[in-house]
């Protein structure tokens, strides 16, 4: 990517077109990785005590939600690396074990993705699980993993200013392809 100088703008070198689609999960990943450490980060300014008030949403609390995202997170990881197991044990930390953990996990997505070959990120993936089955290439599966982290997050900005939060940081995909990469 190119910072132009005097604006305000970016130009993203245009990949092969036998890579664009690695090169799209990748960034997908990595902005998946930002935008999670972007919202932990304006989370940790707010009162522990605040984060932890009961509301009408899909998770009672922001930290329920936080750890719904992790959890979901190892689980699709567990997917697409069958060398990070995923025990099926629901994470049950406090507030800023929560922030951490949420953190090092979207770390090691990206991580793990980032060292996918094209093969591999085209490859399917068969899924036998309690709740459904499908043999889909794994692109398919990070493009849902982060799609599902960003339709919570919004539901943590929704909480926070619920709670009285107006200062929400921008987690936008177009934002981190221009301002924050």
């Amino acid at each position: 990517m190119y910072l132009n100088k005097g604006d305000m703008s970016a130009t993203i070198e245009n990949p092969t077109a036998e890579n664009s689609l690695a090169y799209a999960m990748k960034n997908f990943a990595d902005y998946n990785h930002w935008a999670n450490c972007t919202l932990v980060n304006w989370l940790r300014t707010k009162p522990t005590e605040i984060l932890e008030t009961e509301l009408k949403s899909s998770f009672a609390t922001i930290r329920l939600t936080l750890i719904h995202i992790l959890e979901t997170q190892r689980y699709w990881l567990s997917i697409l690396n069958p060398n990070a197991p995923y025990s099926g044990q629901d994470f049950d930390g406090d507030l800023n074990s929560t922030f951490d953990t949420l953190i090092a996990q979207s770390q090691e997505l990206a991580e793990y993705i980032e060292s996918l070959t094209t093969a591999q990120i085209q490859s399917p993936t068969l899924i036998e699980s309690q709740w459904f089955q499908c043999n889909f290439p794994n692109f398919e599966y990070i493009m849902h993993v982060v799609n599902h982290t960003t339709y919570h997050r919004g539901q943590v900005i929704t909480m926070g200013r619920n709670l009285g939060f107006t200062d929400a940081p921008m987690t936008d995909y177009n934002f981190y392809n221009v301002m924050a990469k």
